[in-house]
């Protein structure tokens, strides 16, 4: 899977009222459950953390959840090469488990 540059129009929230993105407290778990099921949600993350986006949820994780992994992984270049390669990893690590 590569890299999408272009992976808003492929959204799951691309019709959503973005305000429903941008809340504070309980309703940010309503905003989470639209990324929970969405294709590009990746892509939406490593570009929220890739820009240090400081507002809204953005790949599934509030501007605290996002802060908080910030902090703890100071030294990632790239988010977008990072959660790639987890990914890539995960999906063949899938297929394995799924062959034996």
């Amino acid at each position: 899977m590569s890299v999408d540059s272009d992976w808003a129009a492929n959204a799951a929230c691309k019709t959503s009222d973005p305000d429903t993105l941008f809340v504070q407290g309980a309703a940010q778990n309503r905003a989470k459950a639209i990324c929970s099921g969405c294709v590009v949600r990746t892509e939406c993350l490593s570009d929220a953390l890739d820009n240090r986006v400081e507002f809204g949820v953005w790949g599934g994780m509030t501007e605290r959840e996002r802060r908080a992994l910030l902090r703890r992984r100071p030294n990632v270049a790239s988010w977008s090469v990072l959660l790639q390669n987890a990914s890539d990893d995960f999906a063949r690590g899938t297929a394995v488990s799924r062959v034996s």
